[in-house]
């Protein structure tokens, strides 16, 4: 029994959600437009501002397909009503974060750069010199972004310096002379 895929989707005011035959959802809302192709074993219903998502058999692959497919339209609502963001902090000293044209350029404590191409259907800013803000209705797009920026320069659990997201925690270490002091 699928929890998550027996649940009903609310399409709220301002949100058009569209199904053709093969099973293509298209979402058009305030932010923009998002399609994508679903498996055929899938039943996509949509009546009276409900999406609902139905499986022909018990099959253990329908069964996964079932939850995926629920979980990924409505995301799509989501993000065709409110953009998703993903807030990054750069921490270290001479650390920093600009942007020129579509690029994202970054010092990252390396003797050269880091240049990264901003795809075009995600806004980058940086409010200030240390933060990036990663907006888009694409929620597996924000995030992979997002992920890449951190993969630059990942925080290192002895001194802290690197990207993170916002409200991550990192383990700190003790460094060497923790141990001289016992």
């Amino acid at each position: 029994m699928s929890r998550i895929g027996n649940k009903l989707i609310t399409i709220p005011a301002g949100v058009e959600v569209t199904c053709t035959e093969g099973n293509e959802v298209t979402v058009k809302g305030p932010k923009g437009t998002l399609t994508r192709q679903f498996s055929p074993l899938m039943g996509i219903e949509i009546k009276d501002g409900t999406v609902t998502v139905t499986r022909p058999n018990e099959d253990k692959h329908t069964k996964q397909l079932h939850g995926t497919t629920r979980a990924l339209i409505a995301t799509m609502i989501e993000g065709c009503e409110k953009n998703y963001t993903k807030t990054l902090q750069i921490v270290g000293i001479g650390y920093r974060a600009s942007i020129a044209g579509n690029k994202l350029t970054m010092q990252l404590g390396y003797s050269h750069p880091v240049e990264m191409e901003i795809p075009s259907d995600v806004t980058v800013v940086c409010p200030d010199a240390t933060t990036i803000t990663v907006t888009g209705i694409d929620k597996q797009r924000v995030g992979e972004f997002a992920a890449n920026v951190r993969a630059k320069r990942k925080p290192e659990p002895y001194g802290g310096k690197g990207v993170r997201y916002k409200d991550e925690h990192i383990r700190r270490k003790e460094g060497k002379t923790a141990a001289s002091k016992k």
